[in-house]
């Protein structure tokens, strides 16, 4: 998430732009819903006359995995709360299965998130693998067909911190992203607005190398359910640059480049052998061509206001005015209430399980001008964007 020093006036993303979307209605109408076949489905998921995401409102909230302060996260129980609480836009990251189905994990390596370990007749596929250029021992999406994963039930993924989520253990499967796609033109039917997803292609060329693209079975998925189109309510992201111009070539989607550490590089360019870092993707010369082929960046929040050796925040940097000079929307990640995710300042107590002053972290990043953000707690997120608005 990117953020800049001030809230004045900047080129191609004004005030009098960001004022219009603050108020402005999430979707349009549902009168399309009467339609039938693809044009209805169009209609109602992103085709058609329907505003896109700069009609969202700002700052607009992600909900981070759905609902993940409350549900283990990338279930359909998760996604459902965070609808539910009123979140703007809900994320969905993606990894295929053995036989090519993609399904929502936030990591192929399902040890953490599912009940795979529990499994015997799975105890021999535990291997050891390199992920991006990180050694991991696990259990791993790609070495499971679609039925075979659907035996297992998921689970929440840091139980230290979040002991009350362990409650929903078992409760939900791990979906598919077509699952995730029928529920949302379920909901979006039932409310009269369409759902917005936020789709992250997870290690894109480790599994293109498996012969397990990613691009093109999202690609067919969108378009079957209508979400391929420029104004579709859905946004494609990718911490791979090279992920997001194969969409780009593929649909036509509103797309988001994903940013690390400043010193960090994403996987395909170490794959590539391009030197560039995160450091130089968010110069000004690095935000055109991110522009050349996205419409916006997340970049995480220390990119916007770095922290020191303590974790307590400095000087807010250009990314947000730079950003937004090259008209490029900003969706920062990711917010939590915990004193443990916190800058040091907004910490309270010596619990690091106990929320913190999150509203007073909200505060200071909506300050910087950005336009969303991803968070684990999207009611917190709400009312602070709320109270930013108000």
């Amino acid at each position: 998430m990117a953020q800049g020093s001030s809230k004045k006036e900047q080129p191609g993303n004004g005030l009098g732009r960001r004022a219009v979307l603050g108020a402005a209605v999430l979707g349009a109408g549902a009168s399309t819903l009467a339609l039938t076949g693809t044009a209805r489905a169009d209609e109602r998921n992103g085709g058609g006359d329907h505003g896109g995401y700069r009609d969202l409102p700002v700052p607009t909230v992600i909900g981070h995995r759905g609902a993940s302060g409350y549900r283990p996260e990338h279930t359909l129980g998760s996604y459902q709360l965070a609808l539910d609480m009123g979140a703007h836009v809900i994320e969905q990251d993606l990894v295929p299965t053995k036989d090519g189905h993609l399904v929502c994990r936030h990591e192929n390596d399902i040890t953490a998130t599912t009940d795979v370990s529990a499994h015997p007749e799975f105890a021999d596929r535990k291997a050891t693998k390199s992920v991006d250029g990180v050694s991991l021992t696990g259990w791993f999406t790609e070495d499971f067909t679609l039925a075979e994963l659907k035996t297992l039930r998921a689970k929440e993924r840091i139980p230290g911190t979040r002991q009350r989520n362990t409650l929903y253990d078992g409760r939900w499967d791990v979906p598919t992203f077509e699952e995730v796609l029928r529920w949302a033109e379920k909901e979006g039917k039932k409310r009269g607005k369409r759902v917005w997803l936020h789709v992250e292609t997870k290690h894109p060329t480790y599994f293109r190398k498996l012969g397990l693209g990613l691009e093109e079975p999202l690609a067919k998925l969108l378009r079957r359910y209508g979400r391929h189109k420029k104004n579709s309510a859905t946004f494609l992201q990718s911490f791979e640059p090279s992920s997001i111009q194969k969409l780009a070539k593929l649909v036509d989607a509103p797309r988001v480049v994903l940013l690390s550490t400043a010193n960090s590089r994403p996987w395909d360019f170490v794959e590539a052998g391009d030197p560039r870092t995160v450091a130089d993707l968010v110069k000004p010369e690095g935000l055109r061509w991110i522009a050349s082929y996205a419409q916006g960046i997340g970049p995480t929040l220390d990119l916007i206001i770095p922290r020191d050796a303590a974790g307590k925040l400095t000087q807010p940097t250009t990314l947000v005015p730079d950003a937004h000079a090259a008209d490029l929307i900003l969706h920062p990640y990711t917010m939590r209430n915990e004193n443990s995710f916190l800058p040091l300042e907004f910490r309270r107590g010596t619990d690091p399980n106990a929320y913190g002053d999150a509203f007073g972290a909200f505060k200071v990043w909506f300050d910087t001008g950005i336009d969303g953000i991803f968070s684990d707690n999207a009611d917190t997120a709400l009312l602070a964007a709320a109270d930013f608005k108000g």
